[in-house]
């Protein structure tokens, strides 16, 4: 891959572009698949890429920013780095035995939401990213969704994870 050398004023906004195509590229796929095959299908097509996403971009972001560490902490890691932490401005709160992470702005819900459109079912989806995600990192953490679309949501967050090395500590 070739990539051209920015100065230090071109680079963040060259950043921001590529990860905004990122997001709308994804978001343009889901659209079409819906509108071409169904909402069911989208969903469904969404998990089995999302899933696979999860491994991939996990081991990608470890080799890349040479992130060895196991547990909570190489999960933090790797989480800073991933695209959708800029993209939905992930909120990432460390706590001594669990990280939790809320997102008050997604992008894909608010775009449909301002289309009329309604949102869409991405529980399952995340679901499946973060366990392929902590599978690359330490089988040992757990991820429990607090909530995410199906689920009812308070207006100003739409999901919130836990992670943990103890699922019983976890409080819904």
């Amino acid at each position: 891959m070739k990539i051209p050398q920015f100065d230090s004023e071109e680079l963040r906004p060259y950043i921001e572009f590529m990860v905004n195509s990122f997001r709308k590229t994804d978001g343009f796929w889901f659209l079409e698949v819906e509108q071409t095959y169904g909402y069911d299908a989208a969903i469904k097509m969404n998990e089995k890429v999302w899933r696979r996403m999860g491994k991939i971009m996990t081991r990608e972001i470890k080799e890349k920013f040479s992130i060895e560490e196991k547990g909570l902490k190489g999960l933090a890691r790797v989480l800073r780095y991933s695209p959708w932490t800029m993209i939905s401005e992930f909120d990432i709160e460390e706590k001594d035995e669990e990280i939790i992470i809320s997102i008050p702005h997604c992008a894909s819900q608010e775009a449909r939401l301002k289309k009329g459109m309604g949102e869409y079912s991405c529980k399952d989806m995340h679901l499946g990213e973060f366990e392929n995600c902590i599978e690359e990192i330490d089988r040992d953490i757990k991820v429990v969704c607090l909530f995410a679309p199906p689920d009812p949501h308070p207006k100003h967050l739409f999901c919130k994870w836990c992670f943990t090395m103890n699922k019983d500590k976890i409080k819904i």
